[in-house]
């Protein structure tokens, strides 16, 4: 029996039942006044339950008040207004969902999804306008007392709306399960303790009924201080996604997914904004620099789609590769050769280390047992031989155990041998205007 109840107020074993998703980290979903989960929106079904959901709490709505026009109960007015709001929400927001699909222009290059977070702020200003009107009406029935008429209408009235948002938490969670929405079955269970509220209304009824008329407007008060607490709820939210702000959980989800890919070593920065009710997240990895650019476009193709697997909202990612972190000042040294052979492909580049500039080649593909060697001709005929060498065991990185000479401006060969196979890469090397040797000597 406990069991029964706990589930029926959404904290049994099928409260929140996701529908067995694939991962079990997901990040939090939450409804509120004026901001709808983009589970919930980016679904015909979610959307179909919306517009639904709204037809309920109108019809609901609309009995209430014509129980209030006769029996002058500001309880029931409160609650009236509240479920009101409820329904309300649904217009702004079909608005904003109906401009948002409208295509991107030159104007505005993201579309018009910013015009959902308007919309919840307009929500939020006549949520706020409409409990400062209960509260009103109820404290001036505090201290002007008139009878409430039709008790038994007016019980009726309060039972109409706890059916009412019944109706709405039954389709909304059977509604949630079948399209796997976490939102959509939390949403459900919000209405089934906005039912809650209208029940108030009953004990109102009976309060007056037994002879304490002041029974009426402190239910009045109570459900307005109810409502307040939506417009804190509601501003909170909408306010955070206008200055795009996230789910504190969403980027812990990004880091998740890049646990997946393998190639990442670390994830540097992840950013994530709503526009609407459609995620955008940007994510810079770091990755061995001596990858070629397929291997690394594949990389973050591989992240995409780990992101949207783990992320049900997102729309549009975007991965950038973070820059290699250099290893000193050194602002004058050649362009790198692009290195492709029929033994190695790399990067063939002079970078400074903490033992001054070396020659390195950072390899991508290579044969087994790779020997290389850099030969540079110099002026008269002499060549300067720099042998490339493992850093640190790694084979993917070879480097001359000495500096080149200067200048930094030559024709040379890369010398490549694996077994019996060997080869000779030419290329040239070549200062950038403005940073010669001369200046360097003389400057």
């Amino acid at each position: 029996m406990w069991e029964k109840v706990l589930d029926w107020f959404g904290f049994g074993p099928h409260g929140h039942d996701h529908g067995g998703h694939g991962h079990d980290r997901h990040p939090p979903h939450g409804h509120t006044h004026g901001v709808i989960d983009a589970t919930i929106a980016s679904t015909d079904r979610g959307i179909w339950a919306i517009k639904w959901s709204f037809v309920i709490l109108a019809i609901t709505a609309a009995l209430q008040i014509a129980v209030v026009v006769v029996s002058g109960s500001v309880a029931l007015l409160a609650d009236t207004i509240h479920n009101i709001a409820d329904a309300t929400t649904a217009i702004p927001l079909w608005i904003a969902f109906v401009l948002a699909r409208r295509t991107p222009t030159r104007i505005f290059t993201y579309g018009l999804g910013r015009v959902e977070d308007l919309a919840g702020l307009v929500i939020v200003l006549i949520i706020l306008a409409s409990a400062l009107v209960a509260g009103y009406e109820a404290v001036n029935r505090l201290f002007s007392p008139q009878p409430v008429q039709f008790l038994g209408w007016l019980a009726a009235a309060g039972i109409i709306g706890f059916l009412g948002n019944e109706a709405v938490a039954v389709f909304r969670i059977r509604v949630g399960r079948q399209i796997n929405s976490a939102a959509l079955i939390a949403d459900g269970y919000h209405a089934r303790t906005d039912g809650l509220t209208s029940l108030a209304v009953v004990v109102g009824a009976i309060g007056v009924w037994l002879g304490y008329p002041l029974a009426d407007p402190v239910i009045g008060l109570l459900i307005t201080v109810a409502i307040f607490g939506i417009v804190w709820q509601s501003a909170r939210s909408v306010l955070t996604r206008m200055l795009d702000g996230v789910e504190p959980g969403l980027v812990d989800e990004v880091h998740h997914a890049a646990e997946h890919v393998a190639g990442i070593e670390k994830v540097v920065d992840a950013k994530a904004r709503w526009l609407g009710h459609k995620l955008h997240v940007d994510v810079e990895i770091a990755v061995n620099d001596a990858l070629l650019l397929a291997a690394a476009n594949n990389i973050a193709t591989s992240l995409k789609t780990e992101l949207f697997a783990h992320i049900p909202a997102l729309d549009v990612a975007t991965v950038r590769f973070a820059e290699p972190e250099t290893e000193g000042g050194h602002h004058h040294v050649p362009d790198p050769f692009l290195v492709s052979g029929k033994l190695a492909s790399g990067l063939l580049e002079i970078v400074d280390t903490p033992q001054g500039e070396r020659m390195r080649l950072r390899l991508s593909r290579h044969a087994e047992g790779l020997r290389a060697n850099v030969a540079i001709e110099r002026a008269g005929g002499a060549v300067e031989s720099l042998p490339l060498s493992p850093v640190g065991g790694d084979h993917h990185y070879l480097q001359s155990l000495v500096a080149p000479a200067e200048p930094h401006e030559f024709s040379a060969r890369l010398q490549l041998a694996a077994g019996p196979d060997s080869e000779d890469l030419r290329f040239t090397m070549a200062e950038p205007e403005g940073h010669h040797h001369d200046e360097h000597v003389h400057g």
